[in-house]
């Protein structure tokens, strides 16, 4: 079975000639359109989300087939019941294949300048946990929508140990103001519901999935009045900056992320916290 699997319910079937790239049982992504040209991407690669080389190429696919497909906006959310992502996978990082790891982050590096850059609307309805790169995919959405419940989200690098790459910092700094963003980005600060509400990381609540999938709907359907170019060249304009470096420091901020990532110091951390995460699973 494919990867990924597209389908449209008014009855239209896309069927994209992708090979598989994962073990998984199931498709990794899934991307339906509404009567009225929304469509939701749904990540369903259990349990987390754990954003992997395969799962950041079936979004990036994901995206293009809404293009292709002129949806009039895109929603972003996940099959889980109480994490959207929790970021990037470890295993990508720990004891990594020089040519895998290259393109993994060359690969999250397309996938985030194409959502954080496109031409459609996007909306994020974050049904549960955002760490980290789970984050950094909400807020490279145009509006977030974050389920009412025990959840965080914030990019909590530094509390890891990590430096968030700068375009990273670039998408929290587009998001909420400047000041609220380096001390979130030094703290490695996780904000709860409420808190991520005040500051502006996301910009509404809901009761549930489904409540914060219409909300987001009723955020893409503003537009419905606005001339689809201007708005686009506008949001485009607006992200110019950030989209701008990483465009012109790719190479650049790969090697960094390779010298990083190679580190045995990292890796000695990696297999430290790798330990941990398994004693857990024995416990439960």
């Amino acid at each position: 079975m494919n990867a990924l699997r597209l389908f449209i319910r008014n009855g239209r079937q896309i069927r994209p000639n992708i090979r598989p790239m994962s073990a998984q049982a199931g498709p990794l992504v899934d991307l339906s359109v509404d009567d009225e040209g929304i469509a939701t991407l749904t990540m369903q690669r259990p349990p987390v989300n754990s954003l992997n080389l395969e799962l950041v190429q079936e979004i990036d696919k994901a995206l293009d087939e809404a293009a292709k497909n002129k949806s009039k906006g895109v929603i972003l959310t996940s099959s889980s019941k109480s994490v959207f992502s929790a970021g990037l996978d470890i295993m990508e990082m720990y004891k990594p294949d020089r040519k895998r790891v290259e393109l993994f982050w060359t690969s999250l590096q397309g996938l985030w300048l194409k959502l954080f850059g496109s031409k459609f609307v996007t909306a994020a309805a974050i049904n549960g946990h955002a760490p980290a790169g789970g984050c950094l995919l909400a807020m490279s959405c145009e509006y977030r929508v974050m389920v009412n419940g025990k959840f965080t989200t914030g990019l909590n690098e530094t509390a890891l140990g990590i430096v968030a790459p700068r375009w990273f910092m670039d998408t929290m700094c587009n998001t909420i103001s400047r000041r609220q963003a380096e001390v979130a980005l030094t703290t490695g600060k996780m904000f709860t519901v409420e808190e991520a509400l005040k500051v502006g990381l996301i910009d509404e609540t809901a009761t549930d999935k489904a409540d914060s999938i219409e909300k987001c709907k009723e955020f893409i359907e503003r537009f419905d009045t606005i001339p689809p170019l201007a708005r686009a060249l506008t949001k485009q304009k607006i992200r110019g900056d950030a989209l701008a470096w990483l465009q012109k420091n790719r190479q650049a901020d790969l090697e960094e992320f390779l010298t990083f990532v190679t580190n045995p110091k990292v890796q000695q951390s990696l297999e430290i916290y790798l330990e941990i995460l398994k004693q857990k699973s024995a416990k439960k």
